[in-house]
């Protein structure tokens, strides 16, 4: 934590320098993370830089009670369900598949999980991509979507049980 809140305490004063490392470090994980929530690139992407502008302004409201990590990924969380309340879910189908960045450099294995993946309701996905690509703990997942832990490890548990069929 130490060195991403020191640069965000930085960034409060208006560091650009600073902002762009944060950048650098977070905006691929929170497109991601809005790719995996919404399943819609244009909209992930717009997530995205919404997030990352409101870190710019909003990081001396930063109050060190987490990671940076989970209060950037709890202001996508934020911003994507915003989008989803402007009536996107009707535009897209329920079982469009998630689109990948960039197809030619993906093999073949990391399509079949990305596949499987996009099979888990979303309560399911969203617990698999906070763990393995944010990198969050199960209690910060707990307290970021506003739930019991024990919640976050049912929805893990049959997330990984579902995976393991599909990927079979």
């Amino acid at each position: 934590m130490g060195d991403d809140a020191h640069l965000l305490e930085r960034v409060g004063t208006g560091d650009a320098d600073a902002f762009t490392r944060i950048y650098d470090r977070f905006a691929d994980r929170v497109f991601r993370y809005a790719l995996t929530l919404l399943r819609d690139r244009h909209l992930a992407e717009e997530v995205t830089q919404e997030t990352m502008l409101a870190v710019w302004n909003g990081a001396t409201g930063f109050s060190g009670q987490s990671r940076v990590s989970t209060w950037i990924f709890g202001i996508a969380r934020h911003q994507a369900h915003r989008l989803l309340g402007k009536e996107v879910r009707a535009r897209r189908a329920p079982d469009e598949p998630v689109s990948i960045p960039d197809p030619a450099a993906v093999v073949e294995q990391e399509q079949a999980v990305s596949s499987a993946l996009a099979t888990l309701p979303e309560p399911q996905r969203e617990v698999v991509f906070l763990t393995f690509y944010a990198g969050l703990s199960y209690p910060e997942i707990a307290a970021l979507l506003g739930v019991p832990e024990g919640t976050i490890k049912s929805r893990m548990f049959h997330a990984r049980r579902k995976l393991a069929e599909v990927l079979q």
